[in-house]
């Protein structure tokens, strides 16, 4: 049965994901805004409510590890695993100016999130220090982004009918969030049934399986030349993982810092960040090579875990 959970919840990640592509692309120029900030806001945080929902119930369960793990394993995967895919499929380029705000936010949500990480544990107050920066930079990058008509002056392709738009969209995402929760509950079962620990559980099985609607997600819209959607899509699932998922989760219930995460996890999370905005300031692009790199890295860093 947790073999056809998980074999069953990637099928459904895969459909949701196609659809929640053509809904969220095709959106973006009914209303006026950029594919990058669709990508950022409707994708992004659209495909982590997986780990939302998976957060706030470990952390309820009584399992910190996992909400937590949860958290920094997703952001690492979408980094090094997810973009670094999307990169061999389709070398894609970083617009300077908007990553510069969206780099910055993200880096700036990383050093928070090692600040609570250090001081052992995420509390309330933390919390909603996360919620209230997500909500600011919501409001300026809506504000922001429908002042620059240039942005969304060229038409995408793959254009949909009106009515369909929010149908494929919502569609897509219910899709996905059911689909990745089958796979997290058929990952955990048969993880736990191997001896790992709610660290490693946290930190690899359900952080890459409430990221897979960011991997489809990323790798589909690559793939149809979208690359403002993949990238949109990471940065924004970085943004709201630790603003909105740990800033939700810690509001909830605080949630205390397992040593492993405080000593390892923690710092390759913020090296695959800076990775990442080093590749959007000196080369203003991903290329092949680049993205492989971050594949190997992330191999190397799932191998360390579980040695």
């Amino acid at each position: 049965m947790n073999i056809l959970f998980v074999l069953g919840g990637l099928l459904g990640l895969v459909l949701g994901g196609d659809y929640l592509v053509r809904g969220a692309v095709a959106l973006s120029q009914r209303i006026g805004l950029s594919p990058l900030v669709i990508g950022l806001t409707i994708v992004g945080f659209g495909t982590s409510t997986p780990e939302l929902v998976t957060s706030v119930q470990a952390a309820m369960l009584g399992a910190p590890d996992i909400a937590l793990g949860n958290v920094v394993g997703s952001n690492i995967a979408n980094i090094l695993l997810i973009l670094g895919v999307a990169a061999v499929i389709a070398p894609f380029a970083i617009n300077r100016r908007s990553f510069a705000r969206d780099g910055s936010v993200m880096l700036a949500a990383s050093l928070l999130c090692l600040g609570a990480v250090l001081l052992g544990r995420v509390d309330r107050v933390a919390g909603a220090i996360c919620i209230a920066g997500l909500a600011a930079y919501l409001i300026y990058t809506f504000r922001s982004d429908r002042n620059s008509a240039a942005e969304v002056a060229e038409p995408l392709p793959d254009q949909v009918q009106v009515w369909l738009a929010p149908v494929w969209l919502l569609g897509g995402l219910a899709l996905t969030i059911f689909s990745a929760r089958f796979l997290v509950i058929g990952a955990v079962a048969l993880a736990q049934a191997v001896g790992l620990s709610e660290a490693v559980i946290g930190l690899t099985i359900v952080a890459v399986g409430t990221s897979m609607p960011e991997l489809v997600t990323s790798v589909i819209a690559a793939r149809r030349g979208q690359s403002d959607v993949a990238l949109g899509n990471v940065v924004g699932s970085n943004i709201f993982n630790i603003l909105g998922v740990l800033g939700v989760t810690a509001v909830i219930q605080p949630v205390r810092v397992a040593a492993q995460i405080a000593t390892l996890d923690i710092w390759i999370m913020l090296a695959a960040t800076g990775a990442l905005i080093a590749c959007g300031a000196f080369g203003g692009r991903v290329t092949r090579g680049q993205g492989a790199v971050f594949i190997l890295a992330y191999v190397a860093y799932i191998g360390v875990l579980l040695a």
